[in-house]
């Protein structure tokens, strides 16, 4: 319950504020078409309680907003990394096709999967792996542009969204980020752990459903370590 106690207020602040007042009753009058013979003390004060009322619902709405925007930004984000959860991330590969699909920009879908993660939890633990796993989503999400997707599809698996990237770009930037990758180390309890990245990239097709393009990064990715063994294997 509000308190109803009186405030002191200086003469100065008592005229500002009765001005004030009456400016917003009068304002509420025209709106409202109240006769003003009935505006009675009773009645204006009726009204200024009202319009607080609408102040503070206003408030809590604003408020209420802000704490759903900040729910949903939980939803969205990754239990361990600060990028895009699966669901997240899908959701904004939608978005991407239909506008790929709209305009006539191609845009790319790059498949990432951590090589080595078993070896790097048995060997050091699940805490190295997890400190893996934040390495590369850090790496690849600061050298992307603002207007690509980064996310977390499950396990060592990322997603990148390449926004207005064919598959050419596509492909030059995904060994970019895994030569940028095996370049820096990890190290964990003094020791360098050399990560190393799989890759595969598909650009957008009109008629994509989001699990297809994702499907089908994945089959790339797939050939391409296989082209990579196959090479080491002749080597």
């Amino acid at each position: 319950m509000r308190s109803t106690s009186p405030v002191r207020r200086s003469s100065a602040t008592s005229s500002v504020s009765s001005t004030d007042s009456v400016r917003d009753i009068q304002d509420t009058v025209q709106i409202s078409a109240i006769p003003p013979e009935e505006m009675t003390p009773r009645v204006q004060q009726a009204i200024m309680s009202l319009m607080q009322e609408v102040e503070n619902l206003r408030g809590e709405l604003e408020a209420t907003n802000r704490r759903l925007r900040e729910m949903e930004d939980v939803a969205d984000t990754d239990s361990m990394l600060p990028i895009p959860n699966r669901r997240a991330f899908i959701r904004e590969l939608n978005r991407m096709i239909s506008f790929a699909q709209r305009y006539g920009t191609p845009s790319t879908l790059m498949f990432i999967d951590l090589n080595d993660m078993k070896h790097i939890n048995d060997t050091y633990g699940h805490a190295a792996g997890d400190k893996a796993l934040f390495h590369v989503a850090r790496t690849v999400s600061d050298n992307v542009r603002d207007t690509d997707v980064v996310g977390r599809l499950g396990g060592d698996e990322f997603g990148v969204i390449l926004a207005q990237a064919d598959e050419a770009v596509g492909a030059q930037k995904a060994e970019s980020l895994a030569r940028m990758i095996s370049e820096t180390p990890l190290t964990i309890e003094g020791q360098s752990i050399n990560l190393k990245l799989a890759y595969g990239v598909y650009t957008f097709r009109s008629g994509d459903e989001p699990q297809d393009a994702i499907e089908r990064a994945d089959q790339a990715m797939y050939e391409n370590k296989r082209f990579i063994k196959g090479e080491g294997n002749v080597r």
